[in-house]
Formats: C-alpha cells, sequence, structure tokens
C-alpha cells in the first residue's frame, strides 16, 4: 500500500466517523433511546432527528452514567416506568434530555445547546464561527479546547471546522501533537497529521526506530514505512 492509498483511507475514516455525529438537525427535537447494560454499568445512548426520516440521522454511542449528568440509573434500570431526565455537557455545547422509562430503557427528546464561549474560542482563532448543525457535530466528536491550543503551539495553520472534526475523529489529541513535536515531527499539514493519526503512527513507533538508528526520517517516509508495516523491531533486525 502506497502513501497515496493510506492518505485515502485515513482520510475515508475520518469522514465516516464524523458523517454519524452532524448529519443530526440540532435545531430540532432530537430523539433519544437509553438502553443500560447490567453486566459492565455502562450505558447505549442513541440520538435520532426524526424530523428528516432519514436513516442516516443518528448517533450512537457507549458512555459512563457519569458522562450523562443527572441520569437516575437506579431508576432507569427499576421496574415500571417513570420520567428520566438527564445532559450531555461538552465543551462545545449541551443536550439537555427527558423522556420516561425503567426497566434498562427510556426514550424521550433532547434539545441542543451550542457552548458560547467555545463559540467565542473558535472565533478568536480564526475559525469561521460554525452552523448549528456543525456545534452539533464538534459536541459529539467532543472536540476540546486543549487540541485548538496546542495546534497553535505547534504552529499549524487554524483549522476550518471540517478539521476538527476530522482531527478528532481520528484520535488525534493535544497529548498526541505535543509529543510528536517534542520527538522533532510535524506534518507538514492538518491532513498530514490526520494521516499520522490513522496510520497508529505513535510516539512509542517514533522512539523505536529513533533507537534503531532512524531518528531524522522525514514525516512522509515514516507514514511510507508504517503502512508497509516496517516496524522498529525489523529495522533492528536488519
Amino acid at each position: 500500500m502506497n502513501r497515496c492509498v493510506a492518505l485515502l483511507l485515513s482520510l475515508l475514516f475520518a469522514s465516516l466517523s464524523v458523517a454519524s455525529a452532524c448529519s443530526a438537525a440540532p435545531g430540532e427535537p432530537i430523539r433519544f433511546t437509553l438502553d443500560s447494560d447490567r453486566r459492565d454499568g455502562d450505558v447505549r445512548v442513541s440520538f435520532r432527528d426524526e424530523s428528516r426520516g432519514r436513516d442516516e440521522n443518528n448517533w450512537s454511542t457507549t458512555l459512563a452514567p457519569a458522562e450523562l449528568a443527572g441520569l437516575d440509573l437506579a431508576a432507569l434500570r427499576a421496574a415500571g416506568t417513570r420520567p428520566i431526565r438527564f445532559a450531555m455537557v461538552r465543551e462545545a455545547g449541551r443536550l439537555d434530555c427527558a423522556g420516561s422509562g425503567g426497566s434498562a430503557h427510556a426514550t424521550g427528546n433532547c434539545g441542543f445547546t451550542a457552548d458560547p464561549g467555545f463559540l467565542r474560542l473558535l472565533e478568536s482563532r480564526g475559525i469561521k464561527r460554525p452552523t448549528r448543525e456543525e456545534s452539533f457535530g464538534l459536541m459529539a466528536l467532543d472536540v476540546r479546547r486543549e487540541l485548538i491550543d496546542a495546534l497553535a503551539r505547534a504552529r499549524y495553520p487554524a483549522p476550518d471546522v471540517d478539521q476538527l472534526m476530522s482531527l478528532t475523529a481520528v484520535g488525534v489529541t493535544a497529548h498526541y501533537v505535543g509529543e510528536l513535536a517534542r520527538l522533532g515531527y510535524r506534518p507538514a499539514s492538518l491532513d498530514s497529521l490526520v494521516e499520522f493519526r490513522a496510520m497508529n503512527i505513535t510516539p512509542e513507533y517514533l522512539g523505536g526506530m529513533a533507537r534503531a538508528g532512524y531518528g531524522a526520517i522525514e514525516a512522509d517516509d515514516i507514514v511510507q514505512l508504517k503502512a508497509l508495516d516496517i516496524t522498529p523491531d525489523y529495522v533492528s533486525r536488519l
């Protein structure tokens, strides 16, 4: 697999991850479903925009109960039916949800509110103010201030909203950006940074290559080596 193929695969992965979070219409009530798994304690939560009537307007994830502020887990799991309320609060915005349920299952509606402080942060960093739908995507993917700060410290150009969501979707964090910089790696663009993370080029991998005598390899060459599954151990054996 060459670099171009690797890039296409990584960007496809990012776009698929983001699409599931961004297709809902936050301006309309959002339908939620909760299911609690008694075995591990986590809660499976799904959000669906029923106003559009299309299956792709869904977002589902598994969360610890503590991430759903105000959720009475005992009431959710108890037999019978009763009111169920909770909020999902993240840096980019919040969902406030109310419905009914019991026996480990609940349904209802949510309203979305973008966080004003987060919107001001984006504008202060030269990032175009997101639409409500984009704000919902930023919240759903849990895009964080610390990532925006880390990108600025590493002297990347200001990302747009889609790039912020792509970076978060593949797992680029402030720590990851900082560790790459510490090791002397700064991919040439934000798209290349997405590629780095999607290819699972970790600080541990880069450190292993350095110990094997290859600590000054260009970022593009590192991508090609990783695409070919060339490991530090393999290089050391050579």
